[in-house]
C-alpha cells in the first residue's frame, strides 16, 4: 500500500512554498491561482508565515494546504516548509508573483530530466513602465548568461529538487539576503541547474515603486560583490515593504 507521500509523488505533484510577512493584500490572489491550477495538476500548497499581524493567516488558511508559523527570516521559512514538504520538487515563490497558466507543467517537463536539481526562469515586472520593462529584459540576458557560469537565482522564483536541497543544507539562514543566490551556487556543485527560457514570471514593483529603481539595483549589485569578496552581503538585513 502507498504512502500519502508515496502516491504524491507518483502523480508528478509540487510543492509550493511561500513565506509569509505582513502579505494579507497579495497572497490571496496568489494563492487562488494555486488551486485552481490544481484541479490539473495536483499540487501542494505551503505557507510559513514570520509574525504577520495582518491578516495574512487568516487569508492563507482559507486557501493553502497548510499554514506554518516560525520567527523572522526568510531562510527560516523557506526551510521549514521545504522540511514538510511532500512532493520531491519544491518551488518558491514570493507572496506577490504572477504566473503563466502553463508554469506548472512547465516545471514539471524541466524536472523529468533526473540531473537537474534546481531551476530559475525569467522574471519580469508586472503593471511596470518602459524603464522598469527595459531594466528587467537586460537583467533576465544577464542572469540567463550567468547561470551557464555561476548558478543564480532571485528568490521570487526558485524550483528544487528535494533531495539535493537536503543534500546540502537548504537556505543559509546566516545570509539576510543572496540566500537563494547561495542555494542556487551550492545546487549546482551536486548537479545542473537549469535557466527556463520558455517561463516567465511576475513580480510586483512596491520595491522599486518605494525605494527607486537605482537604489535598489546599487543595494543589489554592492551585495552581491560583498558575497563574493567575503561569502556574506554588506546588507544585515532585507527590509520589507508594504
Amino acid at each position: 500500500m502507498q504512502t500519502l507521500e508515496q502516491k504524491t509523488e507518483t502523480r508528478s505533484a509540487l510543492s509550493i512554498v511561500i513565506p509569509t510577512f505582513q502579505e494579507g493584500g497579495y497572497i490571496g490572489a496568489t494563492l487562488a491561482w494555486l488551486r485552481r491550477v490544481s484541479y490539473l495538476v495536483p499540487l501542494e500548497t505551503i505557507v510559513v508565515d514570520g509574525g504577520s499581524t495582518d491578516n495574512t493567516i487568516q487569508v492563507a488558511k482559507a486557501f493553502a494546504d497548510k499554514v506554518l508559523k516560525t520567527r523572522r527570516g526568510i531562510s527560516k521559512a523557506r526551510n521549514l516548509g521545504a522540511r514538510s514538504a511532500r512532493c520531491n520538487v519544491i518551488v518558491f515563490l514570493d507572496a506577490d508573483v504572477d504566473l503563466p497558466s502553463n508554469a506548472v507543467q512547465r516545471i514539471l517537463k524541466v524536472f523529468e530530466d533526473p540531473e537537474i536539481v534546481g531551476a530559475t526562469c525569467r522574471i519580469m515586472p508586472s503593471h511596470s513602465g518602459m524603464l522598469e520593462r527595459a531594466f528587467f529584459a537586460f537583467y533576465n540576458g544577464l542572469l540567463r548568461a550567468v547561470c551557464r557560469v555561476r548558478a543564480h537565482s532571485r528568490g521570487e522564483f526558485l524550483a528544487v529538487r528535494k533531495s539535493a536541497f537536503l543534500a546540502v543544507g537548504g537556505f543559509d539562514e546566516n545570509l539576510p539576503c543572496l540566500e537563494d543566490h547561495d542555494l542556487a551556487f551550492r545546487l549546482s556543485k551536486v548537479g545542473r541547474f537549469a535557466f527556463v527560457n520558455d517561463l516567465t514570471v511576475y513580480e510586483s514593483m512596491r520595491r522599486f515603486r518605494k525605494l527607486g529603481i537605482g537604489e535598489v539595483v546599487g543595494t543589489w549589485f554592492v551585495d552581491y560583490l560583498y558575497y563574493l569578496v567575503r561569502g556574506k552581503p554588506l546588507s544585515m538585513m532585507w527590509k520589507p515593504i508594504r
